[in-house]
């Protein structure tokens, strides 16, 4: 194809109002700094972390008991290796932001306690994840066994990402736990922030369009369904109409509950006692009581026969 070349004599001219922009527009633009985490490494390690806690369900399969401990000892060695590299990065992101030095050693040495800390925990978490699969495969009749829960479930693909990502948000890991819940926004559908508390035998039924917001408490044996909103009623503001944002926002939600689809729960001081019902579509902004039944009035169906004049010719003239 033939081209103008007066035309491209007008792309440095361009590429200098480009750049002018980044001193202009510089919250948007990172550079200067140390290396920020790598958004395809972070997703490369919750594969990895996934062979782990679902050994046989991924890449590698024909695992036994007799060579498992090898396929999990090479990735624990990589996975210990490359977590510390983005959880470094992660922590001069965020503590020295502005500064053009690289303190990347300064702070390599606690990355690295960081990630084994992590490793460390990951045979509880198989336990916590086991409870979930258990929680979808008895909440589901639907389900004909665990296999299809994990390879198939958004819920339980979205619950494990959580998992992760809370446990690193609660050793104090910036930025990679929300990237980590955000990949798995994008993949299911369910939007989980990592700082939520989430109980044991967690289970998301169809998944679409949850949101779990960040200072939301959740106990055990809650059941959600499509739809459903756990979130904030407003956002307090200081005397300057700043946010404050280390206040608890998000509504608590007790052991034993049933939220059904599309429901929505808001506000920080908004707690759903135990063995609550809460039905689809419910707007609830105040607490409801343990073993209460919120539901909406049913709506009345009307129906409309259609008048003669409004039937097509052919149904008219039909006996």
């Amino acid at each position: 194809m033939a081209t103008d070349p007066r035309l491209k004599d007008r792309l440095p001219a361009l590429t200098d109002r480009i750049v002018g922009t980044y001193e202009r527009c510089g919250g948007i633009n990172h550079l200067g700094h140390s290396c920020l985490p790598s958004y395809r490494e972070v997703t490369e390690i919750l594969a990895d972390l996934r062979e782990i806690l679902y050994p046989g369900f991924g890449r590698r399969q024909r695992l036994s008991m007799r060579n498992v401990g090898y396929h999990v000892g090479d990735l624990v060695d990589s996975l210990y290796d490359r977590l510390s590299d983005q959880i470094c990065r992660a922590l001069v992101r965020l503590e020295c932001d502005g500064d053009d030095a690289d303190p990347v050693e300064e702070h390599a040495g606690r990355a690295q306690r960081i990630a084994l800390s992590f490793l460390e925990s990951l045979p509880e978490l198989r336990g916590v994840l086991a409870d979930d699969v258990a929680a979808a495969f008895d909440g589901d009749p639907a389900a004909k066994a665990y296999d299809e829960i994990i390879f198939c479930y958004p819920g339980v693909a979205a619950i494990t990402i959580y998992r992760i990502a809370n446990l690193l948000h609660s050793i104090g890991v910036p930025l990679i736990p929300r990237m980590m819940t955000e990949y798995a926004h994008s993949k299911t559908g369910i939007d989980l922030h990592p700082g939520a508390t989430i109980g044991r035998r967690f289970f998301i039924d169809h998944g679409t369009g949850v949101v779990i917001g960040e200072t939301t408490r959740i106990g055990d044996n809650v059941k959600v369904y499509q739809g459903v909103t756990l979130g904030a009623l407003s956002f307090p503001k200081d005397e300057n109409g700043v946010i404050l944002r280390d206040r608890k926002r998000h509504p608590t939600i007790e052991d034993d509950v049933v939220i059904y689809a599309n429901a929505t729960i808001l506000g920080g001081d908004t707690v759903i006692g135990h063995h609550a019902v809460i039905g689809s579509s419910v707007w609830l902004t105040r607490s409801v009581e343990p073993f209460t039944t919120v539901t909406i009035e049913s709506p009345r169906l009307r129906y409309r026969a259609p008048q003669p004049d409004e039937l097509p010719e052919d149904a008219a003239a039909s006996p």
